[in-house]
């Protein structure tokens, strides 16, 4: 299992989600943060004084996926969604998950991030 960690833009939420219902990725959980990176943010002047905003919203998404395959199928979707071309588009991480758990019905591993069946 791979977890999969996108921060994007926010103007890009709506197409990110988009791509990822898509390629059927459905279970995501998703976050309002605030970041920097390389762009450095802004200049803004507030009565007359300048401010540096250096911390600017994005929006982060994670999914935990079951394989190699779905994690570059994953990520080639988040990247082709999110990208402008301009400084500030994101970073998508992935690392190894050890374990899950479903805690409704106790199930581990793979079993616990499939979709459930109707009971």
């Amino acid at each position: 299992m791979i977890k999969i960690e996108a921060i994007v833009r926010e103007d890009k939420f709506e197409d990110v989600k988009k791509a990822l219902q898509d390629i059927e990725v459905n279970g995501i959980t998703v976050y309002q943060v605030m970041g920097c990176g390389t762009q450095k943010g802004y200049v803004e002047y507030v009565r007359g004084h300048q401010v540096d905003i250096n911390m600017l919203p994005k929006i982060k998404f994670e999914i935990v996926v079951s394989s190699e395959e779905w994690e570059e199928k994953t990520i080639d979707a988040i990247q082709r969604a999110a990208y402008t071309g301009n400084p500030g588009d994101g970073k998508i991480f992935s690392y190894e998950i050890k374990s899950a758990v479903r805690i409704r019905t106790k199930e581990t591993g793979f079993d616990a991030i499939q979709p459930q069946k109707n009971n």
